[in-house]
């Protein structure tokens, strides 16, 4: 909720939604300044490459002692080429975005590193009809 209060005027600006769908008993133990930079990277990415008119879509799952998140939109994706590597520092989808124009590169690279810190799991595929989808799972 937090996210979605600090980010309110961006996605606005963009004329997006943004769709959270977490149980209202989801804990997760772990540094909070670094759990919230996950769910902040992930929402300023989508904000930033998703495209206008977008919805964003956050999930958890609790399956045993962990919690299986989604954090997905229907944006304009990321061809199937650039999935592996996207979690890497300073990799660029779009090569040709100077800082300037882009972040830094290390958004999801922030994202994948506190994700494993915390004992999880990352992943990243192309959402049905257009868009991306990152699951990951971390401890409760």
């Amino acid at each position: 909720e937090g996210i979605e209060k600090d980010t309110a005027m961006q996605l606005e600006a963009r004329h997006m939604a943004f769709v959270n769908q977490l149980p209202e008993h989801l804990a997760v133990n772990g540094n909070h300044s670094l759990l919230y930079s996950v769910f902040r990277n992930l929402t300023d990415n989508a904000i930033a490459y998703a495209g206008e008119g977008t919805t964003i879509n956050l999930t958890a799952e609790e399956v045993g002692d962990e919690w299986h998140f989604s954090f997905s939109d229907n944006g304009v994706g990321v061809a199937a080429e650039h999935l592996p590597r996207i979690f890497e520092r300073f990799y660029r989808v779009d090569k040709g975005r100077s800082r300037k124009m882009g972040g830094t590169g290390l958004g999801l690279a922030i994202v994948k590193n506190v994700v494993i810190a915390h004992g999880g799991t990352i992943a990243a595929e192309i959402t049905t009809g257009g868009g991306l989808t990152i699951r990951f799972r971390m401890g409760n």
